[in-house]
């Protein structure tokens, strides 16, 4: 016999949610994300999973508006539009994390329809993946950062992008830091700058300046605190700070509310082949800058990378100019 929950759902998707509800609590995880093309009943999904933090991401914006209307789900507003079902996943973990619904680590239950089928519409879910957020993260970016053209490595990239999301997240001394750093291209990029006040760097063995190595990265986050761009190496060796950057700015269209700090990001990622990061003092996050546009934006919540047009926010109190660091 079948309960009053059983019968609102089909067969697997009743197996799937039961299997969902054991593993939740024997792992344990720490939410169900649930990506659904219809609407369900969820007075029966509540039934299955009784005791799940539920979370939820609809196909489309109709639908998501209704699901609002349920008081015990957590809805999440995203829009995948015609993306593969894995990205339409990453695009709900990222939206958990930035509504402070999952933390980085949880573990996350993610019930879905696995099975792309255009030509008979919508398909009942009948996928489980245990989703080990930092991990799935992690993988993210990597795949974030290889989408960019440069001939600055992997290897690098990830340990500047890493530098500037943690001076974006974490400040210093519990005040808000915002900074640049231009990797690539390094003699192009010195032709194009002028020293505000002596080098930190002077003097120091390539050891000691290579971005790679944390310990290097936590000394850069006090050099940070201090006026101007950090330039560094393809090879990750960190070469000046305290520059200002003379690029031109022509050309360059960038969303009202953005400050100098990046104007000079487009304007020197325009004009040589260096990638140039900038870090918001006003709201920690982190814009990748490559031929003079934004390519991609982390926000302070997490590390993942998130593929979009940047959304107008207040500036970090700087006036908006071509040039400046």
């Amino acid at each position: 016999m079948y309960t009053t929950a059983e019968k609102g759902l089909p067969t697997q998707t009743r197996a799937l949610m039961k299997a969902a509800q054991q593993t939740y609590h024997e792992l344990p995880a720490d939410a169900v994300l649930l990506l659904t093309e219809t609407d369900l009943d969820w007075d029966c999904v509540r039934e299955l999973l009784p005791s799940c933090k539920l979370l939820v991401a609809a196909q489309d914006k109709l639908l998501t508006q209704r699901l609002k209307t349920y008081p015990e789900l957590f809805v999440l507003d995203i829009d995948p539009g015609p993306t593969p079902k894995q990205e339409r996943l990453s695009l709900a973990l990222l939206e958990a994390v930035a509504n402070d619904l999952l933390q980085p680590g949880a573990h996350v239950i993610a019930l879905y329809n696995g099975i792309e089928d255009e030509e008979n519409g919508p398909e009942p879910v009948d996928s489980l993946t245990i989703i080990h957020l930092g991990e799935h993260l992690e993988r993210l970016s990597s795949r974030d950062l290889r989408q960019l053209d440069t001939q600055v490595p992997l290897e690098t990239l990830r340990a500047v992008v890493d530098l500037a999301t943690e001076i974006g997240r974490e400040g210093r001394e519990g005040k808000p830091v915002g900074t640049m750093l231009v990797v690539g291209d390094t003699a192009k990029v010195m032709k194009m700058s002028r020293p505000l006040n002596f080098n930190p760097f002077r003097g120091y063995s390539r050891k000691e300046r290579d971005i790679r190595d944390r310990k290097v990265r936590e000394q850069i986050k006090d050099i940070a605190q201090l006026e101007g761009s950090i330039v560094i190496r393809r090879d990750g060796i960190a070469v000046a700070a305290c520059v200002y950057i003379t690029a031109p700015a022509e050309g360059i269209t960038l969303s009202k509310g953005l400050g100098t700090r990046h104007w000079a990001a487009a304007a020197i990622s325009k004009q040589t082949k260096a990638i140039a990061i900038a870090v918001s003092q006003s709201s920690g996050s982190v814009r990748i800058f490559q031929n003079g546009a934004v390519m991609l934006q982390i926000e302070p919540f997490a590390r993942p990378m998130i593929w979009q047009h940047f959304n107008m926010e207040v500036a970090d109190g700087e006036a908006k100019a071509p040039v400046a660091s």
